[in-house]
C-alpha cells in the first residue's frame, strides 16, 4: 500500500466516525477546520472527502449524503442502523434531508454538483426523494485512496505523456496558452477555450502536453470520433471526461478527427457544445477557427514544423558528428519525423556506422535511417514498389527524357529555392510537386517512377486511384486521407494510376453523387498540392482529363509508343548480360509493334522456355513468347512483324 492510499484511509475513518457521530446528533466543530484546508494553495494537504468537496463546489450537507452512500458500501455499522430505523437497506435524499444537518432541497437538482457530475446515481424509487442513492464506483475509489480511471471511457479518454521537446515556434505557442489561462484565473473569472488550429495532431498534441507542463496539470485527450452518436449518452461521456480531469487534476484536450464517421457539420457542431459546455480547463484541436457562441475562445495558430527547425534539431542532436550542415537541410527538407524518431534514426546512423564503417557517408546513413522511420504498413491502400530502374535502362526521347530529369533537379534544390532563395515564404499553394505521366500502357509510366525513386533515395508507393475511389460518399476522402498520411512523413514518390478515375472531364452535375465526386477530386487536388514529395498521376487516356486539372499541374510528361528505333535500344537492354545467348537480333526484334512493357515480358518468358531446355538463348524462344504475349493482347502476330525469325 502507498503512502497516499495509508493517508486516503485514514482520513476516510477519520470522516467516518465523524459522520457517525453526526447522525447520532453530536456538534460538529471538525467543519470548521475543514473549511480552513479547503482554502489551502496545497491541495496535497486535503483529505480525498475534502477535496472532493473542493472539486465540485459541494456544500457541507452534500458531502454528508454522499459520505452516507460510501457508509453504506463500506458497511459501517452506524449508517446501517441509520437505515434500520428507516425501515430500509439503501439510503435516500429524504433520509438525508431527516438526519444530517444543514440540508437543503436544491442538493437534488439535476444541476447541482451531486447529480451534475455523476457523484452519485439515482435508482428507481417510488418517489424523487425516496428513490435510493448510489456512489458511483470511481468516486468510492478515490474516497478510499485507488486511481482507478473510469471504465466507461476506456477508448475514448487517454492520458497523453509529457515531455517530449518542442521546436522554439511551437515552445512560445504553449507558453501563451499557460499564460492566457493563468492571467484568467488570476484575473477570477471563467476560462477560455483554447482552439488549438493546425493541421497535424500529432504537433498540436505536443504544444498542448507542453501547456499542461507549464501548468504543472496533466493532460487527458478526448477522441470525438469515438464518442457515440446518441446525444445523451455523448453527454454523459463528456461529463465524465471532465470529471476525470478533475479528479487527475488535469486538463482536456478534444481532438476531432477527419476520419469520424459523423458529417463535417456534425463534428463542427459537437464541437461548439463542447465549447459551451466545458467546465474544466479545455483545449480543442481543430483545423480552422470555431465560433465560440456566448464563450470565450481564444484561438492559437500551430503552423508546421518548418524544415529550417527541422535542420536545427538535428545539428543539436548529432553536432560535429553527423552530416554538414547542407545535408541536413536536405534531410529536413524530406523526412517530417517527430524529436522522438529523430533520435532513433540518429542512434541507427550511429549504430550503422560503428558496425560497417566508411561504407556509406554520413548523409546516407542518416538518409538511409530517416526514410526506415518512415515506413508504416499501409493497410492495402498503397502498394510500396522497390525502385531498380536506373536512367540507362529508360528509353524515351530526348525531350521527355530532359523533363524527367529537370524533374529530378527541382525535388534535389528543393532546400535552396524554398528555403534559403525564400520561395516557400510565398505561401504553400503551388509548391507541390506534381506531375502527370500520360501514354498508351507499357510505354515506361512505372519504370520512370522508379527512376526518379531510385535516383532521389526514396519510397515509391502506387495507389490505383479506381480501386481506392468509393461508390460510398465521404469514403473516398477517408481512403486518401489515410494513404497521403502513410507517405507525407517521409515524402515518398507517390504513383496514382488510372488517374482519368477522378479527373475525368466533367459533365454537367445533376445529382448528390456528381456534386460529392467534384468534392473528392478538389479533395485530392487539395492533398496532392501540400503534399511535401512527388506525386505522380498516370493515365492512358491524357484526352480525358479536364484541362482545368491539367493546368494545376507542375508537369506534363508525354510517353509516346517506341518507334523502331526506340524499340530496338529496349530489346538491347532487354537481357541481363548474364543470359547466354545466341543470334539474338535486336534489330529484327524492333519489328514488333509493342511497347516496352511487352518487350520486357516476352524477354523474362523467352529466358524461361531457354532455361527449360538448358540451352542458351534463341530467336525461337522469344517468338514462342511473342506470340504468347500477342495472344494475350487479342493480337496476331504477323510474317511482317516476325520478319522469317519467327
Amino acid at each position: 500500500m502507498t503512502e497516499r492510499e495509508d493517508f486516503a484511509r485514514a482520513a476516510l475513518s477519520a470522516e467516518l466516525a465523524r459522520h457517525a457521530r453526526l447522525l447520532g446528533g453530536e456538534s460538529e466543530p471538525i467543519r470548521e477546520q475543514r473549511s480552513e484546508r479547503a482554502e489551502t494553495d496545497n491541495l496535497d494537504e486535503l483529505t480525498p472527502a475534502e477535496l472532493l468537496q473542493y472539486l465540485f463546489g459541494l456544500s457541507h450537507f452534500e458531502l454528508d449524503l454522499l459520505l452516507l452512500c460510501a457508509a453504506v458500501e463500506l458497511d459501517t455499522v452506524h449508517p446501517n442502523a441509520l437505515l434500520a430505523r428507516f425501515e430500509t437497506s439503501r439510503p435516500s435524499f429524504s433520509i438525508g434531508m431527516a438526519a444530517l444537518p444543514d440540508a437543503h432541497w436544491s442538493a437534488l437538482l439535476p444541476e447541482a454538483p451531486l447529480r451534475r457530475w455523476h457523484l452519485i446515481e439515482l435508482e428507481r424509487g417510488p418517489t424523487l426523494a425516496g428513490s435510493p442513492l448510489r456512489i458511483d464506483e470511481r468516486v468510492l475509489h478515490f474516497l478510499v485512496g485507488l486511481d482507478c480511471p473510469e471504465p466507461r471511457l476506456k477508448g475514448i479518454v487517454s492520458a497523453v505523456r509529457q515531455g517530449e521537446e518542442l521546436v522554439p515556434s511551437h515552445a512560445a505557442i504553449a507558453w501563451r496558452a499557460a499564460s492566457t489561462w493563468n492571467a484568467a484565473a488570476e484575473a477570477g473569472g471563467r476560462l477560455p477555450v483554447l482552439q488549438l488550429i493546425g493541421e497535424d495532431p500529432a504537433v498540436v498534441r505536443l504544444v498542448a502536453a507542453r501547456t499542461a507542463e507549464h501548468l504543472e496539470t496533466n493532460l487527458f485527450e478526448v477522441q470525438l470520433a469515438d464518442l457515440p452518436s446518441d446525444l445523451a449518452e455523448c453527454e454523459r461521456l463528456l461529463t465524465l471526461a471532465e470529471r476525470e480531469a478533475l479528479l487527475g487534476h488535469g486538463c482536456l484536450l478534444l481532438s476531432d478527427s477527419e476520419a469520424s464517421e459523423r458529417s463535417h457539420s456534425q463534428r463542427e457542431a459537437l464541437a461548439r457544445a463542447v465549447i459551451e459546455r466545458a467546465s474544466v480547463p479545455t483545449m480543442l484541436a481543430v483545423r480552422s477557427l470555431l465560433p465560440g457562441g456566448t464563450r470565450e475562445t481564444i484561438g492559437l495558430q500551430i503552423d508546421p514544423v518548418t524544415p529550417q527547425e527541422r535542420a536545427a534539431l538535428w545539428h543539436a542532436l548529432l553536432g560535429d558528428q553527423g552530416p554538414d550542415r547542407a545535408a541536413l537541410t536536405r534531410i529536413a527538407y524530406q523526412f517530417d519525423l517527430s524529436l522522438a524518431d529523430m533520435r532513433a534514426a540518429a542512434d541507427e546512423a550511429r549504430d550503422a556506422e560503428a558496425n560497417a564503417p566508411g561504407t556509406l557517408s554520413p548523409e546516407e546513413r542518416l538518409w538511409s535511417a530517416c526514410r526506415d522511420r518512415t515506413r508504416k504498413a499501409t493497410g492495402g491502400l498503397l502498394e510500396r514498389i522497390e525502385p531498380r530502374a536506373q536512367w540507362d535502362d529508360l528509353v524515351l526521347p530526348e525531350a521527355e527524357t530532359s523533363a524527367l530529369r529537370s524533374l529530378a533537379d527541382q525535388l534535389r534544390y528543393r532546400p535552396l529555392v524554398l528555403g534559403d532563395w525564400g520561395f516557400s515564404r510565398l505561401g504553400g499553394r503551388g509548391l507541390g510537386m506534381t506531375a502527370l505521366f500520360a501514354g498508351p500502357s507499357g510505354t515506361g509510366k512505372t519504370f520512370a517512377a522508379e527512376v526518379l525513386a531510385r535516383e532521389l533515395k526514396l519510397d515509391l508507393y502506387r495507389i490505383d486511384l479506381s480501386a481506392i475511389v468509393s461508390k460510398y460518399i465521404g469514403e473516398t476522402e477517408k481512403n486518401l486521407q489515410q494513404a497521403f498520411a502513410i507517405a507525407e512523413a517521409g515524402g515518398a514518390v507517390l504513383l496514382f494510376d488510372e488517374a482519368d478515375a477522378l479527373f475525368g472531364k466533367r459533365s454537367e452535375v445533376k445529382d448528390s453523387h456528381d456534386r460529392h465526386a467534384n468534392i473528392e477530386v478538389s479533395y485530392l487536388l487539395q492533398k496532392i498540392e501540400a503534399f511535401p514529395g512527388l506525386a505522380i498521376l498516370t493515365t492512358n487516356l491524357k484526352d480525358n482529363i479536364d484541362q482545368a486539372f491539367l493546368r494545376r499541374l507542375r508537369y506534363v510528361v508525354n510517353f509516346p509508343f517506341p518507334g523502331e528505333a526506340q524499340r530496338k535500344q529496349i530489346w538491347e537492354k532487354a537481357f541481363p548480360r548474364e543470359v547466354p545467348r545466341e543470334g539474338i537480333d535486336p534489330a529484327a526484334l524492333a519489328k514488333l509493334h509493342i511497347a516496352g512493357g511487352s518487350i520486357r515480358s516476352i524477354a523474362l518468358n523467352a529466358a524461361f522456355l531457354a532455361a527449360g531446355r538448358d540451352a542458351p538463348l534463341r530467336m525461337a524462344d522469344i517468338a514462342a513468347a511473342a506470340r504468347a504475349e500477342y495472344a494475350k493482347l487479342n493480337r496476331i502476330l504477323t510474317d511482317l512483324e516476325a520478319g522469317g525469325w519467327g
